[in-house]
C-alpha cells in the first residue's frame, strides 16, 4: 500500500497521554478486531498481527499448525508461554486515540468444544485451515488515551 507523501498532513494540535484503567483498555481492546501478539521466537521477540475475539475476559486468537505461536504454546508448562497482545486505535491525522497492552500466558486450546465455539466466533484473515486456537489470560493490563490538551 503506497502512501502519499507529497500533500503535507495538516499539524495536529497539541495533545497529552492519559492512563487508561483495566477496566477501560480491556473494553476498548474488545472493540476492535486487530492486535499484535508478541511472544519469543528462537530467544527473540516476534510479533504477528492477528484478529482476535475476547472471551470471558479472556484473549482468543485462531493459529495453524506451521505457527510458531502454536508451537510455542504447545512446548509451554502448564502455565503457559508468557505473551503480550497490544491493539490501538490512532487517527493518522489528529494523533489522538488510545492503546493497550495486555501480558498474559497463553495456552493452546484443547478442548474440542470450546475449539468449536472459537471457530464461530472468530473468523481468520488468511485463507488457510486454522486448527487451533489460543487464549491468552490477562495478567497486566494497561492503556493510554492520546487526548486533545485543552490547556
Amino acid at each position: 500500500m503506497a502512501h502519499d507523501d507529497s500533500a503535507p498532513a495538516p499539524a495536529p494540535g497539541a495533545r497529552r497521554s492519559v492512563e487508561l484503567d483495566g477496566v477501560e483498555a480491556m473494553r476498548l481492546l474488545g472493540s476492535v478486531s486487530l492486535g499484535r501478539i508478541v511472544f519469543t521466537r528462537q530467544a527473540l521477540p516476534a510479533v504477528r498481527p492477528v484478529n482476535h475475539v475476547l472471551v470471558d475476559g479472556d484473549i482468543v486468537i485462531r493459529t495453524h499448525e506451521g505457527a510458531a505461536l502454536t508451537s510455542r504454546a504447545r512446548q509451554a508448562d502448564g502455565a503457559g508461554v508468557v505473551v503480550a497482545y497490544e491493539a490501538d486505535v490512532i487517527d493518522p491525522d489528529t494523533h489522538l486515540g488510545w492503546s493497550v497492552v495486555v501480558t498474559g500466558y497463553a495456552r493452546l486450546v484443547t478442548d474440542p468444544r470450546e475449539l468449536a465455539r472459537y471457530e464461530t466466533l472468530l473468523r481468520p484473515w488468511l485463507d488457510r485451515t486454522m486448527e487451533h486456537a489460543v487464549r491468552i489470560h490477562p495478567d497486566l493490563v494497561t492503556g493510554i488515551a492520546l487526548v486533545a490538551d485543552e490547556g
